[in-house]
């Protein structure tokens, strides 16, 4: 009877769990919804944008302002890996970690790199061994453009004041509910467009160059990064909802597992109290 009871504790145990994965997949499954409506919309938008503003910093002069597509000697790079706060989502987090040490390991080996982690995880990671100049999780706790412009700002002046030569981003772009796709981006200098003959596309600038340069570049940097935050975000639901997923899936296999060896295990009992029975019965006959 010790071993019914053990059996039935754990079946009991595995159901609660069963509860809160469920649970938590259908929390994911809501807040997915709207995070992939979201970058789905703002993902043309600001590709768009992105390329415009490469074509745009391509014809820039120093002069005028184009402080963001100086190309000068890599000394120093920031990586920017972006995870969750969170974990129970699967391989999300540990891809952003492996991408940014395989590139201070291989690709920056030689030049001084600093990280500024957004979300607990990445940060609780990179700075045991590293060296992370900030933390900023609280960007998912209300996630807005202009909590993030304001993050995306102060990148955009380490650049500007030349602490950093090279801005480089590491998030997880999201495809589907299944599928994320992590991915390396450079942030600043912003990379100028060409065509396959290596001229550089002309435009006709309304209102001035100057202006563009001054309110465009800016904003289109800022999209960029928000656009990016965005596309993490909904991953990381994503992920999550496939992970709990599989996690309830795997609860109802064990609890069904464990159900049928209760039942053996019952019957095991109860045909040996009836083979007492009845081998006391045929001893007092006798």
């Amino acid at each position: 009877m010790a071993n019914l009871k053990d059996i039935r504790t754990r079946i009991q145990s595995v159901g609660s769990t069963m509860q809160i994965t469920n649970a938590m997949k259908m929390v994911s499954a809501a807040k997915l919804k709207k995070a992939q409506e979201s970058i789905e919309k703002m993902r043309p938008y600001a590709e768009k944008l992105t390329e415009l503003l490469a074509g745009l910093s391509a014809n820039l002069d120093a002069e005028l302002g184009g402080d963001y597509a100086e190309q000068r000697e890599i000394n120093k790079v920031l990586l920017v890996p972006v995870t969750s706060n969170r974990g129970l989502c699967g391989a999300l987090n540990s891809n952003i970690i492996k991408q940014t040490l395989r590139l201070i390991e291989n690709d920056y080996k030689s030049q001084e790199v600093d990280i500024l982690t957004i979300g607990k995880k990445a940060y609780e990671q990179l700075s045991k061994k590293h060296k992370v100049v900030a933390n900023h999780g609280e960007i998912f706790d209300d996630l807005t453009y202009e909590n993030v412009a304001k993050v995306a700002q102060k990148i955009m002046d380490d650049f500007v004041e030349k602490k950093y030569d090279k801005v480089i981003l590491i998030y997880n772009s999201f495809k589907n509910a299944a599928t994320q796709i992590v991915k390396t981006e450079q942030f600043l200098p912003i990379m100028t467009e060409t065509t396959e003959s290596n001229v550089v596309l002309d435009y006709i600038y309304e209102p001035s160059q100057a202006e563009i340069v001054l309110e465009l570049i800016p904003k289109s940097l800022k999209t960029q990064f928000y656009k990016m935050i965005r596309d993490a975000w909904a991953s990381e639901h994503g992920a999550r909802m496939t992970s709990m997923h599989k996690a309830t899936d795997n609860a109802k296999e064990m609890k069904a597992e464990l159900t049928l060896q209760y039942n053996k295990a019952r019957q095991a009992v109860i045909t040996g109290e009836i083979l007492e029975i009845v081998s006391g019965a045929e001893a007092l006959k006798g």
